[in-house]
């Protein structure tokens, strides 16, 4: 009897993959050979392996194939997540290698804890089952407590490693019952069979079909960091190393969306009347509760990460606007959030230094006396995160609401534009601190890193680059979506 084996995928088409899962396997065996003074060596190890990894994901542009039975996809949108993801944690290790030094932290898995994040990250942006993605949120968020809690010394880092770990378990099952629950009623966890079984059925309203969409949003909701799912951030952000919080805050949220759109735009098109209603309400809400508590923090840290919960809102309005710009303003936004976002946490590290962790507000008074060129990256920085031009942050608000107006979701659009405004305030707040105010005692920025020095040029460059060219990333944005497009035109066929 002859037995018929089912092909493997060409390994080219996971190469990426396969690269950072062999790095970081890597990393954690010769760690222990290497000294403590020494680590930064795995640092730059791990730095070389993802430069390679995106020269292989960059071959993949243009693929258009779905790999173990169609569990993982390899086409432009993943391609888009794997660069973008693969940037985030190249930047992250640039300005993590003086910062480990300073907190004491210095140890090899750090590297390599990273890097397997990453790699959970991808899958989940990749996966096209259900049981892909959630593997891959699991891998991300198992190396994510650790990280959190990386600073064994420090209560707070503890009490946030901790939080997070609880909050994140519970928030795994409640994913896990809403997988179970429409894997019970179409008998498949794949996403394009999912969406065949409810289009061929009709089923547009069921509770067991709407209590799964509802598990579903709560669940990626606590991990994009959505209101009334967000109570878990500012403590974990501020407890956390932060160069991890850096990491966090645009890892996780392009992770998270990026499995929002295929389960929602694919898996659960058919019910987008329902859905829509609540990501509305849920981006409202997110806005406005992130913007107006962020008014009142007097840790950088913790305002920065109140901030993170209103871009989530801002970013839902393209997902909520559905069209080819709403949903390539999506892809857009989260470039500019990944440069904006990584810088703003990198100016906190400039000023980390022993028995100072640089994360107060008042730690940047009067710094532009002393200080110009910082004072004047954190004007670029906190322009773009208000939405003010030539920045790639008014960009990419402008297409998130023209979206929106085009779709006739014109309060939608009028509430983003008001929390912007709100925006404004607290951020230029620092600023006013920064140029208004006489420093309140001598400024000492930590000892010089070249790489934390070259990486906030080239994010700060990204920023004013972006802003004032951003074509291409707009053509890269709208090529990523296409897979998207079709499901929603066969929609309004039905």
């Amino acid at each position: 009897m002859e037995v018929i084996l089912p092909q493997l995928p060409s390994l080219n088409l996971l190469m990426p993959e396969i690269i950072l899962t062999f790095l970081g396997c890597l990393i954690f065996v010769v760690d222990p050979f290497v000294s403590k003074e020494n680590k930064a060596f795995l640092g730059w190890l791990g730095l070389a392996g993802l430069i390679i990894a995106i020269f292989y994901s960059l071959g993949l542009w243009g693929k258009d194939e779905i790999i173990f039975s169609g569990m993982y996809a390899v086409d432009n949108f993943s391609v888009f997540f794997k660069i973008l993801l693969l940037v985030v944690t190249i930047l992250t290790i640039l300005i993590s290698l003086r910062y480990l030094k300073v907190e004491e932290i210095n140890m090899g898995e750090y590297y390599g804890l990273i890097i397997l994040t990453t790699l959970g990250m991808i899958i989940m942006s990749a996966g096209a089952d259900l049981i892909s993605i959630y593997l891959g949120l699991e891998l991300m968020s198992l190396s994510l407590y650790v990280l959190t809690g990386f600073i064994r010394r420090d209560p707070k880092s503890q009490e946030a490693a901790l939080k997070y770990f609880l909050l994140g378990a519970f928030t795994s099952g409640i994913i896990l019952y809403g997988i179970a629950l429409l894997y019970g009623i179409t008998g498949t966890t794949n996403l394009n069979g999912i969406s065949q079984y409810l289009t061929k059925e009709g089923m547009t309203f069921s509770i067991p079909l709407i209590l799964s969409m509802i598990l579903l949003i709560t669940g990626l909701g606590f991990k994009i960091s959505f209101v009334p799912f967000h109570m878990w951030v500012p403590d974990v952000y501020e407890g956390a190393p932060t160069s991890i919080t850096a990491y966090m805050s645009v890892g996780t949220k392009a992770a998270g969306f990026a499995a929002l759109l295929r389960i929602f735009m694919i898996g659960i098109v058919i019910l987008k009347p329902h859905w829509i209603i609540l990501l509305w309400l849920l981006s409202v809400f997110t806005m406005t509760v992130g913007n107006i508590i962020a008014i009142a923090q007097k840790s950088l840290k913790r305002m920065l990460a109140y901030s993170s919960i209103a871009h989530a809102g801002y970013i839902l309005v393209g997902f909520i606007a559905g069209n080819e710009i709403g949903l390539a303003a999506v892809l857009f936004y989260l470039i500019a959030y990944v440069f904006m976002n990584i810088a703003a946490f990198s100016m906190i590290i400039l000023l980390c230094r022993e028995g100072n962790r640089g994360d107060q507000i008042s730690d940047f008074i009067g710094i532009s006396k002393t200080n110009p060129y910082v004072a004047f990256a954190f004007i670029i920085i906190f322009m773009s995160l208000a939405g003010i031009p030539p920045t790639a942050g008014f960009v990419g608000k402008l297409y998130l609401f023209a979206a929106a107006i085009e779709t006739h979701y014109i309060w939608l659009a009028i509430i983003g534009l008001l929390n912007t405004i709100f925006a404004v305030y607290y951020y230029f707040r620092v600023v006013m601190g920064m140029y208004m105010k006489e420093p309140e005692g001598e400024i000492i920025l930590a000892p010089s890193s070249p790489m934390l020095n070259f990486a906030l040029a080239v994010m700060v460059i990204a920023i004013i680059a972006i802003g004032v060219y951003p074509g291409p990333f707009i053509d890269a944005a709208k090529a990523s979506i296409l897979p998207f497009l079709e499901p929603a035109r066969l929609l309004a066929l039905l």
